[in-house]
């Protein structure tokens, strides 16, 4: 029902649930194979043009391709293991949980951690259950303590204790050519991470960070094609990073950027202090729930590997502040053609709703908007278009991104990708 409303306010369309729900129903009658369809692009398209056919025939045309086609997304479920199981390790947890489905897609088989006090099983169940941020976890959870276990939603998953990544023999846990992601951030270049790939069981590593020393950064729905069947280590940048560049790269399609900055105004993270510490950069020791910090970003360096079309053209600062989760990223940009305000918004939903980076930008006309809001919210970033600001060619834009869940569903996209998981994504017009 939100979607419905989102359409309407945005998109001026009196779009409705009923219109929905008709399209709905005439793919319920149909013998459909595994896809992805969009529901309101179908129900739009009928009301726009129905080709003279009734909506059981114009639903049976669009979804042709689909229908009796069964074949599984991947002949086997693919392996998955996590090293780390802090904030970022617990929602892709999460997110794999929830798209495994009937167990053809994923198979998260283990977790690695380094052992704590005791019950520490315990402690990690009770963490995935419940989160201050984010809610509690929707399903079950059982500690099966004498095997290490914790049976998620039905699925067993394998708590391992170690601290040396190259130590772990997985088969032995019957984990075979299994995806590992990495989420800890301690190893980030060839060197660390292929650690992980001298343990029996591990084929390839998925770091939730940007890499070093020229590893690939993939920024799902930019970059994603360069991902190739022989890479064995990739990067998934950062949350920002993340958030940035696909509404970078459709405004430099469009426009064209000449140089620009970008200020992320970030919930503070696990690697400041509650109050002052010692920290080794500058400024991150002072009290995370007392201060705005201003900080260092890498936020242009990762652009430029992603995009090196901005390289040298960008700088960016950090400025971390007392919220847990929620941040925002203002783009003050110049332009190498001129437009208005009008015009950049329209683009901005256009861009949003009808191109290739719709599944990674979203787009908010509310005039009451704040961050909290944005919690939960899955696209990369919700241009704000109210706040935009246009002088010919300089534009600033403000773009919110939940750190967490948006950045973990760009993961979940990466990941997919490298396990050959692919979609027939109806209509195929899309």
């Amino acid at each position: 029902m939100q979607a419905h409303r989102t359409v309407r306010e945005v998109e001026a369309n009196e779009l409705s649930e009923y219109e929905t729900s008709m399209i709905l129903a005439s793919l319920e009658k149909l013998d459909l194979g595994p896809a992805q369809i969009d529901i309101g692009i179908l129900a739009a398209a009928f009301m726009f043009d129905d080709h003279g056919q009734n909506i059981d025939e114009f639903v049976r045309d669009q979804a042709e391709k689909a229908i009796g086609n069964h074949v599984p997304v991947l002949e086997k479920p693919q392996d998955v293991v996590l090293f780390g199981f802090g904030r970022i390790g617990r929602l892709i947890t999460r997110l794999i949980l929830e798209d495994t489905g009937a167990g053809e897609t994923f198979s998260l088989k283990a977790v690695v951690v380094r052992k704590s006090k005791t019950e520490d099983l315990f402690k990690r169940a009770e963490l995935m259950r419940r989160d201050s941020v984010h809610g509690p976890f929707k399903g079950t959870i059982r500690v099966e303590e004498e095997s290490d276990t914790l049976v998620m939603n039905g699925n067993p998953v394998k708590f391992i204790y170690a601290d040396n990544p190259s130590d772990i023999d997985y088969s032995k846990h019957n984990i075979n050519n299994a995806i590992l992601i990495d989420n800890t951030g301690v190893y980030r270049d060839e060197s660390g991470l292929s650690r992980h790939l001298e343990s029996k069981g591990i084929s390839k590593v998925l770091l939730t960070a940007p890499t070093k020393g020229g590893l690939k950064n993939i920024v799902y729905g930019v970059n994603h094609k360069d991902i190739l069947e022989k890479d064995k280590i990739l990067g998934a940048a950062s949350c920002t990073t993340n958030a940035i560049v696909p509404l970078l790269k459709a405004i430099s399609e469009e426009y064209g950027i000449d140089n620009g900055h970008v200020e992320t105004v970030h919930s503070y993270t696990n690697d400041q202090n509650l109050i002052d510490n010692y920290h080794d950069k500058a400024r991150r020791g002072r009290s995370a729930a007392l201060n705005m910090v201003l900080t260092e970003t890498g936020a242009a360096n990762a652009v430029s590997q992603v995009l090196p079309e901005l390289k040298g053209r960008l700088s960016a600062n950090a400025i971390r502040v007392p919220t847990p989760n929620v941040s925002m990223a203002i783009l003050n940009l110049y332009l190498e053609k001129e437009t208005n305000l009008d015009e950049l918004n329209d683009f901005l939903r256009k861009t949003a709703f009808h191109s290739i980076y719709k599944d990674q930008i979203d787009y908010t006309n509310s005039p009451e908007i704040v961050s909290s809001d944005i919690i939960g919210n899955r696209f990369g970033c919700v241009v704000d278009s109210q706040a935009s600001i246009c002088n010919k060619k300089n534009i600033v834009i403000y773009a919110w991104y939940d750190n967490e869940l948006g950045y973990c569903v760009q993961l979940l996209r990466v990941l997919k990708k490298m396990a050959g998981i692919k979609y027939l994504r109806l209509p195929l017009f899309l």
